[in-house]
């Protein structure tokens, strides 16, 4: 437990240097100036969300092939977490495109391809709660899991694909576009804080999810051994019929 207390106060160190990065030391950008400085923690996001999506579907397959509840729960854990990040770019997006496009959204294949995957995965987590059978919930959710992550390099690829309102990629991107080397870095070290930051969640829900499926394991156990002892000829009527 100490362990994981130190990890949370090193990552919410590197988060708070991070905004101050942003903030402070990054430079001004010429057209846009300080509401450009939200790009630092939209793309960054972003990249998380791609990231958490991506051990979803690597979980879902590997749940698919050995059937171990394990990577069930690892898939569930990545979703929302994934979930919490698609939000991050979907509020901070329309926030940066207000005073830039004079517009809160417009339905460009970025935005609409990003709203598409969120409503996707939200679809995600609730099919788990319509299946109440543990093996079969994971089995369909593994399925849906796998085919929603298509989405996800399509999202990524369409500002490359598609000359959309969005901006084009400044990181590898044409050879014209790029960054300041400033502003580089600090892209960069916002993106691994936010991947750390990710990745701790996700721990973090993992260990909430194998807690679950340990409780439910033993009330079914209980309800199981209860109804053997009911059947057993000579046992006393159970609470249910003594009512």
């Amino acid at each position: 437990m100490k362990r994981y207390g130190i990890a949370n106060v090193v990552t919410a160190a590197l988060l708070f240097f991070a905004g101050y990065a942003a903030l402070f030391i990054a430079p001004d950008e010429a057209t846009m100036h300080a509401i450009q400085r939200i790009f630092y923690f939209h793309a960054s996001s972003g990249w998380a969300a791609m990231e958490a999506s991506l051990i979803v579907f690597v979980a879902n397959v590997a749940y698919l092939a050995k059937r171990n509840p394990q990577w069930d729960w690892l898939a569930v854990s990545a979703a929302e977490v994934s979930l919490a990040f698609w939000s991050v770019m979907l509020v901070t997006g329309p926030i940066w495109a207000h005073p830039v496009w004079g517009v809160w959204w417009t339905w460009d294949w970025r935005l609409t391809l990003t709203l598409i995957l969120w409503i996707l995965y939200v679809a995600y987590l609730i099919l788990r709660t319509l299946v109440t059978d543990p093996e079969r919930r994971a089995v369909f959710s593994a399925i849906f899991g796998i085919f929603v992550f298509l989405g996800v390099p399509l999202d990524y690829l369409s500002i490359r694909i598609w000359r959309t309102q969005h901006p084009q990629p400044v990181v590898f991107g044409e050879a014209n576009s790029g960054l300041d080397p400033t502003m580089l870095k600090v892209f960069f070290y916002c993106s691994g804080v936010m991947t750390l930051l990710m990745i701790l969640l996700v721990r973090q829900r993992y260990k909430l999810e194998r807690l679950r499926y340990e409780t439910e394991e033993l009330r079914l156990a209980a309800e199981e051994h209860e109804e053997h002892v009911d059947a057993r000829p000579g046992a006393p009527a159970s609470r249910a019929g003594k009512s």
